[in-house]
């Protein structure tokens, strides 16, 4: 189960922006929040470091969100606090990625690196845990022929669940989350004008304090995150065409993620047609996510059988295991099929091309040729 089902939108109060004006219409980059904000907000977004302030504070948010979830992970028994934390941490990064363009200071680095590595730490856990939900659904159907399959491998899962899981409280303790919360909030929190430097145009630097960049600097910093986030998830994509085996999938699936992170950002800053960018990237992920929830599923299976001792004294098993890989295995050949069908050909696809070109290639700042 992907990251995917998070809720696209994330506005505090749950509601959904509006996604623009018409075709018709002139559009501008970054438009002030309309029906749902009060004035003080409104009036807070029309100053020259208010798009800054407001990206500020959607990280602390998120790293609010993040802390917030570690005691949940760590009583062990909520799988979704796990997925929840992983995407809060997702969403930290990409604000980050946003306010400190390259050379990224020292002590940025360092405490992205941390919350990478959170992330990291979860990651078979939550493999662990939509494996078991994926079991727990076809055991609760009847008439199922295989269960004896799915009796075992819930078994051999809650097994490896737990022993991952004690791995990974071991690591996130050396961490010590709660010091790089502190530490983070505290330089997200501040104006510091020695954090880094925003390369404009190759003719200068300027002063990386997002509070005294202007408008147009913000606009042109979001367009630089585009097109490097952009270029890769291309990159990604073409490579996959020429090479559709696990490793590079994976990679364009990650790429998708970042992108999707990155619009999410621009959409809490009411850029025209990021809902729309929004919609369909989700698709994709959804598909890529259901794609990797196969991929390791039959590497548990896979696992599971291979020990000699499992093979030697449940051979019948052991034999009912590799139907269901090779079953596994047609059901996974059709979502790499519908998903060169949605990169390829899809509208949707196209649409978002077409959006990413006019925002990234748009000359003068403050206007954006509307492509969705």
């Amino acid at each position: 189960m992907s990251d995917a089902k998070s809720t696209v939108v994330t506005h505090a109060h749950g509601h959904t922006s509006s996604p623009g004006p018409g075709p018709s219409e002139p559009v501008s980059i970054v438009r002030r929040s309309s029906g749902h904000a009060d004035q003080r907000h409104d009036e807070r977004l029309s100053t020259p470091s208010g798009e800054w302030t407001k990206i500020r504070e959607i990280g602390i948010q998120h790293l609010d969100r993040f802390i917030s979830l570690e005691a949940k992970v760590l009583r062990g028994d909520d799988p979704e606090a796990v997925h929840d934390m992983r995407v809060a941490s997702r969403r930290v990064q990409q604000i980050l990625d946003v306010l400190y363009p390259a050379p990224v200071p020292k002590e940025i680095r360092r405490l992205n690196r941390r919350v990478r590595r959170a992330r990291r730490v979860l990651s078979e856990v939550r493999n662990y845990d939509v494996q078991i939900e994926r079991v727990n659904r076809s055991l609760a159907r009847k008439g199922n022929s295989r269960r004896d399959v799915w009796e075992a491998l819930r078994g051999y899962l809650d097994r490896r669940r737990a022993a991952t899981f004690e791995q990974g409280l071991r690591k996130l303790g050396k961490l010590n989350l709660a010091t790089l919360y502190v530490r983070l909030k505290n330089q997200l929190a501040t104006n510091n004008p020695r954090l880094g430097v925003v390369h404009s145009n190759g003719s200068g630097d300027v002063s990386a304090d997002p509070e005294q960049q202007s408008r147009e600097r913000f606009e042109a910093r979001l367009g630089q995150s585009l097109a490097v986030v952009w270029q890769s998830y291309e990159t990604r994509v073409t490579e996959s065409e020429l090479d559709s085996s696990r490793p590079v999938l994976h990679a364009v699936r990650i790429a998708a993620k970042r992108l999707r992170y990155l619009i999410e950002v621009m959409h809490e800053v009411d850029i025209t047609g990021s809902v729309e960018a929004l919609v369909w990237l989700r698709r994709l992920q959804q598909h890529l996510g259901d794609w990797h929830d196969l991929e390791v599923l039959e590497q548990i299976l896979i696992e599971m059988v291979a020990r000699p001792k499992f093979l030697r004294d449940q051979l019948d098993l052991a034999i009912a295991i590799e139907k269901v890989i090779q079953r596994n295995r047609i059901a996974k050949k059709k979502y790499i099929d519908r998903y060169f069908q949605i990169v390829a050909s899809s509208e949707g696809n196209q649409r978002i091309r077409e959006w990413v070109a006019s925002f990234t290639s748009e000359g003068e700042p403050g206007h954006l040729t509307q492509a969705l």
